[in-house]
């Protein structure tokens, strides 16, 4: 078979944007490629800074270093939702790729957070998350962890003065709740964000911002396309969650940070805005919300 039938391949480049953006959320240490082929063929399409995401201790570790030697790069710090009941319980369906252990009880939980502190405070890292809810992988028995850890990261994020990256996965109502109950940073970002019209007007009123995926372009993601239709211009991002969500027509197949113009296009689409349009007020709103501004020029 050829590659260019090939349905695992990688898609091919798509037409470069005339204003630069960036990846508001992205996993390099998960991708296929070395960091500098990944910025190289970003930049090539016009999307010349990623946000690098941590999930767990080493992730976190990972894009902190990264960060550090490119400038292109920033970085987020966290223990993604579904690692924290791993460690307290040893929970299977964790996140963590560092292989499987007993858990650890509460200690380790703690432990583990005051790393993700220290990170936090490095100057590279702009965000802490991702961190949140999630109900799709986590049963009820690791519900109590997940939400102690989401409070532990919200104050880590406001001690240090970071931007809130927030999963949220079939855990609506909750995340909203941890929120108000703990105060949110001044800057929130709803990555790769997964509710509907009412629930973006709520997040609108809050002025959490709202980041969108290559899942918006899904047919079945009507939802997602009504939230984007109604929220604020100035509070939204957009972001591959790669190597996870690769819009169509490429759904299924490897994703990266070159891909963000297809997704862009899309989003463009659903606001009936021109392209350009919607690409400078995404940099916008990228620099503003993870509080460096003018890094992202349109």
């Amino acid at each position: 078979m050829k590659a260019k039938d090939d349905k695992t391949a990688p898609p091919p480049l798509p037409e470069p944007l005339r204003v630069a953006v960036a990846d508001a959320h992205t996993h390099l240490d998960m991708q296929a490629g070395t960091v500098e082929e990944a910025l190289a063929k970003a930049a090539s399409v016009g999307v010349t800074r990623l946000v690098q995401v941590g999930c767990d201790l080493a992730g976190s570790r990972w894009a902190a270093r990264t960060a550090g030697a490119y400038d292109d790069i920033l970085a987020t710090v966290a223990l993604h939702p579904n690692e924290a009941p791993r460690i307290v319980h040893g929970d299977p369906d964790g996140w963590s790729r560092q292989g499987e252990r007993p858990g650890g009880g509460e200690a380790a939980l703690d432990e583990a957070l005051a790393e993700i502190d220290r990170l936090a405070a490095l100057p590279q890292v702009v965000g802490v998350g991702e961190t949140g809810l999630d109900y799709f992988r986590t049963g009820p028995e690791g519900k109590d962890a997940q939400e102690r850890s989401f409070r532990a990261h919200i104050e880590i994020a406001k001690r240090h003065d970071r931007t809130l990256v927030i999963h949220d996965r079939e855990a609506h109502e909750d995340v909203l709740r941890v929120l108000k109950e703990e105060g949110a940073p001044e800057r929130t970002v709803f990555h790769c964000y997964s509710g509907d019209a009412e629930m973006a007007e709520i997040c609108a009123r809050e002025g959490y911002y709202l980041s969108f995926a290559g899942n918006v372009t899904f047919k079945n993601a009507q939802n997602l396309r009504d939230a984007l239709a109604v929220a604020p211009l100035d509070l939204l991002l957009v972001e591959t969650d790669a190597p996870f969500l690769t819009p169509a027509p490429y759904r299924g197949r490897p994703n990266a940070p070159y891909l963000i113009p297809v997704t862009l296009r899309a989003m463009a689409q659903v606001r009936n805005i021109a392209e350009d349009e919607l690409a400078e007020a995404l940099s916008r709103n990228t620099a503003r919300a993870f509080g460096v501004p003018a890094l992202f020029e349109a």
